[in-house]
């Protein structure tokens, strides 16, 4: 079963932690695992407020990325660009479809 993890978190340094994205995505290219998706959105209401959806093959396979002394290190990184501690939800993927 596909699993998701939601991250709502707040920045007012949302270029930064775009670039320790695009970092972090450098340093795993070429290594299996991770995320197979990720869909980033800002809140309309609430400007510095993003949430990032995370879609791994399995509950497993985020486990292990969770463990990864990379993605520590990024999730401690991102911490500190946040103006609030991230907040996780964990899920697993009942449906998904595309609609168009």
């Amino acid at each position: 079963m596909k699993f998701a993890q939601i991250i709502d978190f707040e920045t007012e340094r949302i270029d930064e932690l775009r670039e320790l994205v695009r970092e972090a995505e450098k340093g795993s290219a070429g290594h299996g695992g991770g995320p197979t998706y990720r869909m980033v959105l800002q809140d309309r209401n609430t400007p510095n407020r993003y949430l990032v959806l995370l879609e791994f093959e399995s509950f497993d396979e985020a486990m292990r990325n969770s463990e990864d002394p990379g993605t520590t290190r990024m999730a401690e990184r991102m911490a500190e660009l946040c103006s609030r501690p991230p907040q996780f939800t964990d899920c697993d993927v009942r449906e998904s479809s595309e609609l168009k």
